[in-house]
C-alpha cells in the first residue's frame, strides 16, 4: 500500500556530502536506511521509529552520517557527511506500517522487518 521513493544520490567526491531522501505515499511506522556495496551483503546503517527514537548507526557511518524524517511530510532523510570511498553502494530506505507496533531498537535493524521498500539510489564516493 505505501509506496517509497528514494532520491539524492549520485557521484561525490571524497570528504563530500549528500543528503537522500525517502518520501513515503503516506504515513509510516519505523523507517531505516540499508546499503549494499557490490558484491557484498546488505548492511544496516541507521533507522528510526516515529517518535523520532534513532538506532545507534552502524559503526562504520558512525559520526558522519545522520537520520531523521519530518512525519507532516512523510519524508525520511540521510544526511551523509564526510563521505568515504567505502561508503560507494546502493542505498535504499524502508519503511513499517503506521499501525505496527513499535519495533525494539534491535529488530529495527533487520531488513526483514520492514514491509515497504524503495527503489534504491546509487551513491558512488571517488577519490
Amino acid at each position: 500500500q505505501v509506496q517509497l521513493v528514494e532520491s539524492g544520490g549520485g557521484m561525490v567526491q571524497a570528504g563530500g556530502s549528500l543528503r537522500l531522501s525517502c518520501i513515503a505515499s503516506g504515513p509510516t511506522g519505523s523507517m531505516a536506511w540499508f546499503r549494499q556495496a557490490p558484491g557484498k551483503e546488505r548492511e544496516f546503517v541507521a533507522a528510526m521509529n516515529f517518535r523520532g527514537e534513532t538506532t545507534p548507526y552502524a559503526d562504520s557511518v558512525k559520526g558522519r552520517f545522520t537520520i531523521s524524517r519530518d512525519n507532516a511530510k512523510n519524508t525520511m532523510y540521510l544526511q551523509m557527511n564526510s563521505l568515504k570511498v567505502e561508503d560507494t553502494a546502493v542505498y535504499w530506505c524502508a519503511a513499517g506500517p503506521l499501525s505496527a507496533s513499535d519495533r525494539t531498537m534491535t529488530t529495527m535493524t533487520k531488513a526483514w522487518s520492514y514491509l515497504y521498500w524503495g527503489q534504491g539510489t546509487q551513491v558512488t564516493v571517488s577519490s
